[in-house]
């Protein structure tokens, strides 16, 4: 484990809903999911950001003293650095120096699994790039490993402004290719009726461990940020006999960067697609209700704040019951629930079948017994609740969602 030396700037002015403690003690969350061993902090106020060091260059010189003393191995600051800001640190600190947004990247690095992740995280890193290249720049002189330096940073020094232009524009267009394929899938979903719930919530809110007890899936999940980067699909039954997705995204966070975002909307499709979203809200963290509006921005970019939304009140286990009331009316028609313990899954179901009864209507159809595959269709994916033998033709009410009846109603001819 690398050692890490945590340091977050204090604007006199600043009127943010976080304080600088609760951004440093999220950043020092951070560094342990990128598996960090963090030895030391500092929290150094100023009117504004130093253009040359971001930090005083005293602050910076004690911050030298300080890695030599306790052999430090990366510095992480809590704001975005320019690349002459970094070139300047480290020439000082003589160790390596990172950013926020370097220090994200290199999580999602650590957890993307699948190609498509692979591709967003390296897409990610050279936009990040980019505008911080001047010359051979520092960024792309790291070979020696570690918290940082995974992925396009540990290429070799010979690439530059037009050669990153180049592997952007082709990451660009696998991604191109590869979000054609999630839509082709999305429709194929679409085509049985298969409605899709997506479970949002700001990252280490339970997401992956919601989606296992409902599913009885075994997804990874750990008590740390990003634990899951690349989305999961799983199928569920419904009391009602609806099967319906439920897919797990990745995680919001405080002041997530515009360009993250953009570079991993091939994955947060699946949030601007879904028929509903369950909103997941960690009750036990002090933060709870400026989680839910660091939710809300991401989904303001995504464009998605006007989708039917089930606000779930997790880990209700961790507090004791007047806590559970007060948040219960603080945040209205929500649901307290525990993932991990299973609690109040029964009115968690019922709100889903609430929901999705407005995109479900109960039709009267007239079939005549030759169209078996029709007949059984309508029986695994809608609720049949009477069936009569007429002749040579079955009447059948059905429940089914409207989207589905659409489709078949050339098949039915009625």
């Amino acid at each position: 484990m690398e050692k890490a030396l945590l340091v977050t700037l204090k604007l006199k002015q600043h009127k943010g809903l976080w304080t600088p403690e609760e951004r440093q003690a999220e950043l020092s969350e951070l560094a342990a999911s990128s598996r960090a061993k963090v030895v030391g902090g500092m929290i150094v106020t100023r009117e504004k950001p130093s253009p040359a060091y971001f930090i005083g260059k005293g602050k910076v010189e004690e911050i030298a003293q300080l890695c030599m003393e306790k052999n430090i191995d990366v510095v992480m600051f809590n704001n975005d650095l320019t690349g002459t800001q970094q070139k300047n640190l480290e020439n000082i600190i003589n160790t390596k120096t990172i950013d926020r947004t370097q220090l994200i990247l290199d999580i999602f690095a650590q957890r993307a699994h699948s190609n498509e992740g692979k591709i967003q995280v390296e897409l990610a890193q050279l936009l990040y790039l980019m505008p911080r290249l001047t010359g051979r720049g520092i960024f792309l002189s790291r070979l020696g490993g570690g918290i940082g330096t995974r992925g396009p940073g540990e290429q070799k020094l010979e690439i530059d402004r037009r050669r990153i232009r180049d592997r952007i524009t082709r990451l660009k267009r696998d991604l191109a290719k590869l979000s054609l394929q999630r839509s082709t899938r999305r429709k194929q979903r679409a085509k049985f009726s298969l409605l899709t719930i997506a479970i949002i919530g700001y990252t280490n809110s339970g997401k992956s461990t919601l989606l296992n007890a409902l599913t009885e899936s075994h997804i990874y999940t750990q008590d740390r940020l990003f634990s899951t980067l690349d989305p999961t699909i799983r199928s569920f039954t419904l009391p009602n006999n609806q099967k319906v997705l439920f897919v797990d995204t990745v995680g919001f966070l405080n002041e997530l960067p515009h360009h993250l975002i953009e570079s991993f909307k091939a994955t947060l499709e699946e949030v601007v697609n879904a028929d509903i979203l369950l909103h997941l809200i960690d009750i036990s963290h002090p933060k709870a209700r400026e989680m839910e509006k660091a939710v809300f921005d991401v989904l303001a970019e995504l464009k998605a704040t006007d989708k039917p939304m089930i606000t779930l009140l997790n880990k209700m286990d961790k507090i004791n019951d007047d806590e559970i009331r007060r948040f219960t009316k603080e945040f209205t028609r929500s649901i307290p629930i525990s993932a991990l313990k299973k609690i109040n899954f029964e009115s968690l179901i019922d709100r889903v079948v609430l929901y999705l009864n407005n995109a479900i209507k109960t039709y009267k159809i007239f079939l005549p017994q030759s169209k078996a595959r029709l007949i059984s269709l309508l029986y695994e994916k809608g609720h049949v609740v009477k069936r009569e033998y007429q002749g040579d033709k079955v009447y059948l009410e059905v429940q089914l969602p409207v989207t589905l009846y659409k489709r078949i109603k050339k098949d039915m001819r009625i």
